[in-house]
């Protein structure tokens, strides 16, 4: 197995902080996560905890290989949210808002406060792919499926939708801000954001929620592996393994609004990539994870999802949390239906009351 960056992982007030240190093994077969390798380049069994968070220090700094390092946390600095509109509702306030995520940097965003009392529940809500990025989960356009900020909001929680770089009203430029890929700038803006949930006081910090569709659906999976204060990822239409993705062709994550080095390193190649989905979901456990996954789906083929639970399955069973790992396969394509989200809510509802 030929080496790449390893990287130890600090926990740091709930934060995953990258530390460089060693080497770390690039490993063929990702649909078993149920090994790992030593400095010495010896396979072991994963039969123990320990075991495997070696596979998953290994798993989250060979995704860094292909998306950049994790900025330090030196670049972190006071949100200054500032509002900029605010909109009153029966159930609850939106305000549109920016925030800081760096310095110079600041990202647009809808906020959804309910008129409850006491610490909610908050929500991140990734957009999919449209052109009016936040704008959709906040309600105010594209497709009525995916609403969902609006409609947590009206369930009680606290919901946060920011732009995507390059959408809505976010047009900001990932690599000339020394960035790799645009997907690690988005890592980090959901990091800030989940910040600035738990700075509220109307937020219970404990419980912090993430959902998206599409381009939200894999940001949101990306979000809880390399951050552990999301104790519910919600993913709907947002990944499959490589290998079924597109018939093997990783071009579709190679372009500028992606991971560039897929295609500058590994040639838009599975078998020379140094991650997979079955690693990402494998890396939450033992958080909970709802997948949307429709039988039509023609972006994320099905089967591809099938490879990524059944591989994950046997790490949660390693926490005995196979019950956080669940999936819908509704008859129809690209979309996220009302009954599957019904289900999605009931399961984040589920989890936050444990």
């Amino acid at each position: 197995m030929s080496p790449a960056l390893r990287w130890v992982f600090v926990l740091t007030a709930g934060m995953v902080m990258s530390v460089v240190c060693a080497e770390s093994p690039f490993y063929p077969d990702k649909l078993n996560l149920m090994v790992t390798v030593d400095n010495h380049g010896q396979a072991h069994a994963v039969t123990a905890l320990q075991d495997w968070e070696r596979r998953r220090a290994h798993i989250l700094a060979n995704m860094q290989l292909v998306m950049g390092e994790m900025p330090p946390r030196s670049r972190r600095c006071p949100l200054d949210m500032q509002v900029l509109e605010e909109t009153r509702g029966l159930h609850c306030r939106r305000l549109k808002i920016t925030f800081v995520s760096e310095p110079g940097d600041r990202v647009p965003a809808y906020l959804f406060l309910p008129q409850r009392a006491g610490k909610l529940p908050a929500v991140l809500c990734l957009h999919q792919t449209t052109s009016i990025g936040k704008g959709e989960p906040a309600g105010l356009g594209g497709l009525e499926n995916l609403h969902y900020a609006r409609e947590l909001a009206q369930r009680g929680c606290v919901t946060l939708a920011p732009d995507y770089p390059g959408y809505g009203e976010y047009q900001c430029d990932p690599y000339a801000m020394g960035y790799a890929s645009a997907t690690m700038k988005g890592i980090w803006n959901h990091r800030r954001a989940l910040d600035l949930l738990q700075s509220l006081p109307q937020v219970d910090p404990e419980r912090l929620c993430c959902i998206g569709h599409s381009l939200g659906g894999h940001n949101t999976l990306f979000l809880a592996a390399f951050d552990e204060r999301v104790k519910v990822a919600v993913t709907s239409c947002g990944f499959n393994s490589f290998a079924r993705y597109m018939g093997g062709n990783l071009a579709g994550w190679s372009h500028k609004g992606y991971m560039p080095r897929i295609k500058e390193r590994y040639g838009c190649d599975p078998a020379r990539m140094p991650f997979d989905f079955t690693e990402v979901l494998g890396a939450i456990a033992p958080r909970a994870v709802f997948a949307n996954a429709p039988a039509g789906d023609s972006n994320f083929a099905v089967s591809g999802v099938e490879d990524c639970l059944r591989a994950a399955t046997p790490v949660y069973a390693l926490y005995g949390a196979t019950d956080r790992l669940q999936a819908a396969h509704p008859d129809c394509g690209h979309d996220f239906p009302p009954d599957v989200r019904e289900q999605a809510y009931e399961f984040m509802d589920r989890i936050l009351q444990h």
